[in-house]
């Protein structure tokens, strides 16, 4: 397929996206990029926060890993559920009884300003290397398939969208972000929706067909009763409960977008619609799996455990059509996004709260305050294209998945600090 077609798509898709930012971003002020206003209207942010928790991470390797891990997945997604209820029932309302803008500010109140400015070190250090790293992942799949076509260096491919990302939320912030995301949230599930049909279609079997033929391959094996596999049941199930609590309920970039919403109530009616439209969505990822699965043997492509993320790009964009391989653009780059936007406002909002301290500055006017965010704004932008960069030096997908999940554990101690004041009195 022609590049310059995947560039005008990627164009149009921009276009279209800064007209939504341009709707939204209009007179937008201090408190408009830190928490909408408290002005989001809840089903707004529990739908644009699909495309935020799945990411280009989600789109890419849920499919894939069916090949070898079948429907095993949902077990880790159960304990999510049970994850956002403590997060809902639990965290939210102790956010909107302090009024909290950085959710660490807890910290400081219940233990000081060493501990409230050591958790949001831990979240700033997490954030920038998993943006970072979902990122690369989608871009490195652009880059692999459009750019180098034309010898565009990842420097440059990288930059472009980065650009892109810091001029969308520089003004709006979480105001415009819940906007986006929704947009970004609809071409994601699309994309996915309309794969699933076209290779249905291609076959000439029905839907019913479909799943006959993936219980009868084994791919829609949920339960696992091994202990001694890594994807047992009681492993997956408190991982990802686990998971949902530290990496959303003590996440500035997660809950900041909860935190727009106009009361605890629309709050808790935002996750818990969040989460019933999050289980489906992750069905169709899964059964999107199995569908490629199956079908990639058909198309003479075959795939080891270790490769498994190439299943869904390779064959969206070399094997199944020019139509297909549009709309998985478009859905990639709807991942993409999603993946850096909220994080750059998060990281933005974390350092000036929780290391500058303008909320606390009585001599700062509201445009010195307005210029050290955009300082701050760009800074974190840099240094997300640094980390990206850094990520394609190493070209290493077992380094570079290994920083990843290290950067996941300072969610523990987190975890730990959240934990300790919340059932101790010390």
């Amino acid at each position: 397929m022609s590049p310059a077609l995947i560039l005008l798509v990627i164009t149009c898709y921009s276009a279209f996206l800064f007209f939504i930012v341009w709707l939204t971003s209009r007179k937008a002020d201090n408190q408009s990029y830190f928490i909408g206003n408290r002005q989001s209207p809840w089903y707004v942010v529990a739908y644009g926060m699909i495309g935020a928790s799945i990411s280009g991470v989600t789109f890419i390797s849920v499919p894939g890993a069916v090949f070898t891990t079948q429907f095993s997945y949902l077990q880790v997604v159960a304990g999510y559920v049970v994850g956002y209820l403590v997060i809902a029932m639990v965290l939210m309302p102790m956010y909107y009884k302090l009024n909290l803008t950085s959710i660490y500010t807890y910290l400081e109140q219940r233990f000081g300003p060493v501990t409230y400015k050591t958790g949001s070190m831990f979240f700033i250090l997490s954030r920038v290397i998993g943006a970072g790293f979902r990122m690369y992942i989608v871009l490195n799949v652009l880059q692999t398939f459009v750019f180098d076509a034309w010898h565009v260096p990842l420097i440059v491919t990288v930059s472009v969208f980065i650009v892109l990302i810091l001029l969308y939320t520089y003004e709006g912030g979480v105001k415009t972000i819940v906007w986006t995301d929704t947009l970004q949230t609809t071409f994601m599930l699309f994309t996915v929706l309309f794969c699933i049909g076209y290779l249905i279609k291609e076959s000439g079997h029905g839907i019913g067909v479909w799943l006959s033929n993936a219980s009868n391959a084994g791919y829609t094996k949920i339960f696992v009763s091994d202990w001694h596999s890594p994807n047992f049941f009681w492993k997956n199930f408190l991982g990802g409960m686990g998971i949902t609590v530290a990496m959303t309920g003590l996440d500035q970039e997660m809950m900041q977008k909860n935190l727009s919403c106009r009361n605890i109530n629309e709050a808790r009616k935002n996750m818990f619609t969040f989460v019933a439209v999050l289980v489906l969505v992750n069905l169709l990822f899964l059964f999107l799996g199995a569908v490629l699965s199956m079908s990639a043997p058909a198309h003479g492509l075959t795939f080891d455990a270790a490769h498994t993320d190439n299943i869904f790009p390779t064959m969206a964009l070399q094997f199944l059509g020019t139509l297909p391989a549009l709309i998985f653009v478009v859905g990639l780059i709807s991942a993409a996004f999603p993946s850096a936007d909220g994080a750059l406002t998060a990281l933005t909002t974390a350092f000036t709260f929780d290391f500058l301290g303008i909320h606390k500055n009585k001599n700062l006017s509201d445009l010195q305050q307005k210029k050290t965010r955009y300082i701050v704004h760009i800074s974190f932008a840099v240094i997300l294209l640094i980390v990206i960069l850094v990520f394609r030096s190493i070209n290493d997908d077992a380094v570079i998945r290994n920083l990843f999940k290290a950067a996941g554990y300072t969610y523990g101690p987190l975890l730990g600090l959240y934990a300790f004041g919340f059932f101790t009195k010390r």
